[in-house]
């Protein structure tokens, strides 16, 4: 884990993945304030407009393209159909890769923290709703059906690119606390 820290604190850009309700969202947030990194989130700055509109592809990308071209910055979401667009800038990705219940439970607890107000990593105009279905399936099955395309979508963009796993809270806070305040 120090080493991860040694690797966050020499990178400019830094991708954060993983599933809903993981805290990828609260990491990125606190990554990017130790390390002075302008942090991006993929929901609240490319995918959602006021009422929960989904932005049109073309738009969705242009502005993901724009951003990735920046110096510096630390991006949370995972979103595989733009991995070519932000992969290869990437110089570490920190994988949040939580058991689902601890995923279920992070997405339950904050539709209760957060219900009917707009979080901090969602655009303005679209406040926290209870989770549906479909939702909660995507979250079940994120393993078995998208974690196979982030390790095929880093193998292709950029395999020699440094990636950190967190598998619980406790490696997270580690993780923090060896970054520093």
């Amino acid at each position: 884990m120090k080493g991860g820290a040694g690797v966050l604190h020499a990178s400019k850009r830094v991708l954060v993945i993983g599933c809903s309700g993981g805290g990828k969202s609260t990491l990125s947030r606190q990554l990017s304030d130790r390390l002075r990194l302008p942090y991006i989130s993929m929901d609240r700055d490319f995918y959602w407009l006021p009422g929960w509109v989904k932005r049109d592809r073309e738009t969705t990308r242009a502005l993901i393209s724009e951003a990735v071209s920046g110096d510096r910055w630390i991006m949370d979401g995972t979103g595989s159909s733009s991995f070519e667009l932000r992969i290869p800038r990437a110089d570490a990705i920190v994988w949040v890769r939580m058991p689902r219940w601890l995923c279920l439970w992070g997405v339950f607890s904050r539709s209760i923290r957060h219900l009917g107000q707009t979080r901090p990593d969602m655009a303005p105009g679209c406040p926290e709703r209870l989770f549906d279905r479909e939702f909660l399936s995507f979250i079940w099955n994120f393993e078995r059906q998208t974690s196979p395309r982030i390790v095929d979508g880093i193998q292709r963009f950029n395999p020699d690119c440094p990636v950190l796993i967190l598998t619980s809270r406790g490696r997270m806070r580690r993780l923090l606390s060896l970054v520093g305040a």
